[in-house]
């Protein structure tokens, strides 16, 4: 359970709001930003520690199923898996279950969500026939220069 406070509660009773977060944690709410969450290091420590044990339980479980088997349990939280390919549907379980884990272990869950984007852009490609049918080649020529990322 998180509590909420607002930020000038932080500010005018500091030990109060502590209190709190020794119960549970606190989400304190700002007015020009976003908000922060207060939680005990001990806490912290011990999710992390939760965190990398159950990736290392899924990668281990998700190796000793058949690839195809991994790829169908990960249906009900992604069903735009079913669109892939099938040998693709197993890449996407295997490179599921290692981002995971890495986000896990470095506690950086960036790691993890740029994985099921880039798996999720490729779902779209194979949903659209044309699309895909475009993508996959070949090219001739060259169809000039690519901007810069933060230029699209």
């Amino acid at each position: 359970m998180v509590t909420e406070v607002q930020w000038h509660e932080l500010q005018r009773d500091p030990k109060g709001v502590a209190a709190l977060a020794d119960e549970g944690d606190v989400r304190v709410r700002r007015r020009d930003g976003a908000s922060l969450l207060l939680i005990r290091e001990d806490r912290s420590q011990s999710a992390a520690d939760g965190a990398v044990t159950a990736a290392r339980a899924l990668r281990n479980v998700l190796a000793h199923l058949p690839r195809e088997l991994a790829a169908r349990a990960l249906l009900d939280e992604f069903p735009w898996v079913d669109v892939l390919p099938v040998e693709e549907q197993a890449q996407f379980a295997l490179d599921f279950a290692r981002a995971f884990q890495a986000s896990a272990e470095l506690g950086q869950w960036s790691v993890l969500d740029q994985t099921i984007r880039e798996w999720r852009s490729t779902a779209i490609i194979h949903a659209d026939p044309e699309l895909a049918g475009k993508l996959a080649g070949p090219f001739d020529g060259d169809f000039g220069p690519v901007p810069a990322p933060t230029e699209v």
